[in-house]
């Protein structure tokens, strides 16, 4: 499955939300619309359908899905029992790749994608190199030993940093050894807040 290779910035600019880090930061110098006349051009409010469109480019950009890929989520979401919108943000939520992201070992979704791909991570202690994965309560995520020693992961120990972090609350994280257990199924409270749900819903309605 593809990814998306094109400018962050101009994403972010245009839907008014960092969609990565460097989108953020983009967006936190030129916060209006991209384009010549961005600058002088007060962010108009969309049509109905242009703010659902809005708020499905948010949640597929957010979490890193292409177009097909992120229909199909929908549609499972759909399938199941309880409220779809709801079932979609868990569902994203529950990626491996968000599940790396969500335990501090990446700075955006795009590099833990990266880590699940070349086979750092590991599921129940074994080695997971599918980004869509989805985690299931009482999984163990964890770093795979031959990556341990690894530059990168010495310096995100050696740092601290992931002893200050703070993962949510359906994840039991411990930063020695780094891995998480999956407590529970993550509410729509734990997923990206920039994020309606309902919209979506409407705009795959339609």
């Amino acid at each position: 499955m593809g990814r998306y290779l094109g400018p962050v910035g101009k994403v972010s600019r245009r839907l008014g939300v960092g969609i990565s880090p460097k989108g953020e930061r983009i967006l936190e110098r030129r916060p209006y619309p991209p384009g010549q006349h961005g600058r002088n051009e007060r962010r108009k409010q969309p049509s109905e359908y242009g703010q659902q469109l809005m708020e499905k480019q948010k949640a597929r950009f957010l979490y890193g899905l292409m177009e097909r890929q992120f229909r199909n989520l929908f549609q499972e979401a759909e399938r199941r029992t309880g409220v779809t919108g709801d079932n979609l943000l868990s569902l994203l939520e529950r990626r491996l790749d968000n599940v790396v992201y969500r335990m501090g070992l990446a700075k955006s979704r795009a590099q833990a994608r990266q880590l699940v791909n070349h086979g750092h991570i590991t599921v129940n202690g074994r080695r997971l190199d599918i980004p869509s994965a989805r985690v299931k309560v009482g999984d163990v995520i964890g770093v795979h030993a031959g990556s341990r020693p690894s530059a990168f992961f010495k310096t995100l120990t050696g740092s601290g940093d992931l002893i200050r972090h703070r993962a949510p609350e359906w994840l039991a994280f411990s930063a020695i050894p780094i891995e998480a257990t999956v407590l529970d199924i993550p509410r729509p409270e734990h997923a990206e807040p920039a994020i309606d749900p309902q919209s979506i819903v409407e705009f795959y309605s339609r």
